[in-house]
Parts: structure tokens; sequence; C-alpha cells
């Protein structure tokens, strides 16, 4: 098995360097609104009002991007077999203390959404709120996902509308503002000064 890092695209290394450096500030600012999991997005909408995963009960789950893993846990509370998939080690220690303080079994695995670890059809759900969707070429990653799922099993994921990108200033201060700055069919990949991002309309 390769190393962590080895092999990663020019991409995921950006974000990783990134997601070294902005974890702990992060997880300070965001980590008391994801305690608990189970709640998509920016808006936290409650899982169980969506019913996107329904009964994890028994299931092999697995989350990329999993940053202190608030999902997994929450998820391993209800009965399933999860694991955390993140390609930073500063979030994975957030979420070896989350998990550890938790008292629940969550494996956490260091590696890029690119190309996971783990054998084919391993997972009976793969699933991401935000986290590697955000920072990984759908392209690349959902083939990967379908390749680490079972037969029905479901992939669930959260992402930003493609009409923030429309309106997202990358060449300024960044942020969305109120005109619009990029073509919707020019949206499939870009890059920051910090990180390459993805969407895909």
């Amino acid at each position: 098995m390769a190393a962590p890092g080895e092999g990663l695209s020019a991409a995921a290394r950006k974000n990783r360097a990134y997601w070294d450096a902005t974890s702990d500030a992060y997880q300070e600012r965001h980590g008391p609104q994801l305690e608990g999991g189970m709640a998509w997005g920016v808006w936290q909408i409650p899982e169980s009002e969506l019913g996107v995963l329904g009964d994890v009960a028994g299931l092999d789950v697995l989350e990329l991007g999993c940053g202190a893993a608030q999902w997994s846990i929450a998820l391993a509370r209800r009965g399933a077999r999860t694991t955390g998939l993140d390609i930073s080690p500063r979030q994975l220690e957030h979420a070896r203390r989350a998990v550890a303080q938790a008292g629940v079994e969550v494996r956490l695995v260091e590696a890029s959404a690119e190309r996971t670890p783990f054998e084919d059809a391993s997972f009976d759900v793969v699933f991401c709120d935000h986290g590697a969707f955000n920072f990984v070429d759908p392209r690349v990653v959902v083939p990967e996902a379908a390749r680490v799922l079972r037969p029905g099993g479901l992939l669930a994921f959260c992402m930003a509308s493609p009409l923030v990108d429309l309106f997202w200033d990358n060449e300024g201060d960044g942020g969305a503002g109120t005109m619009l700055r990029n073509p919707y069919f020019g949206l499939a990949g870009f890059e920051t000064d910090e990180t390459a991002e993805y969407q895909l309309p």
C-alpha cells in the first residue's frame, strides 16, 4: 500500500496543504455547529427531515472528506460500521480526538478521494457533506465511489449550488457577490491561490 500522500495529484497536494494549515481555525469556528453530525450543508438541514441515508444500522459506511468525523461518529452511534477518510493529517488529528471522546468505533484513513485504499465493493453507503466532492474532480471521485460501493449501494453528497460559483470572485478577495463572474459551462474546475475546487453543472 502506498504511503499517505504518495501519488497525489497537484490539486490534491494543494488542498492537503490548505486543510493542514487551516484545520484548527476551521474546527474552532465550525466545530460547535457540526457537533453531533446528522445535518446537511451550510444550513444544517437535519437528516431526520431529509432521510437521505435512511437506516444505517449494520451497514458499512464511508465518509469522503470527514474532517473531524462528526458525521461518522453520529452514524456509528446509530449502528453503522463507519470509515472516515480525509486527505489532511491535521483534520484527522481532530477526528481521532473526537472519536476517542465519543467512545465509538470509527476507522480513520488518510487518503485522497481520488484514489482510495479500499477493495472493490467494500461499502453499502458512500457519502460526503461538502468535503471531498468540493475538492476532487467529480469525473474522478464519482467513478471511485462507484468502485467501492456494493451493488445497490447508495452514493449521497451535498455541495453548493452552481449558482454560488457563477457569482464567485476567483481572482479578487474571494466570496460571492452580486455580479455574474463565471460562465455556467466553464465551472468544471478552478483554482485559487489556496485551493483547487470543482463544480460540475
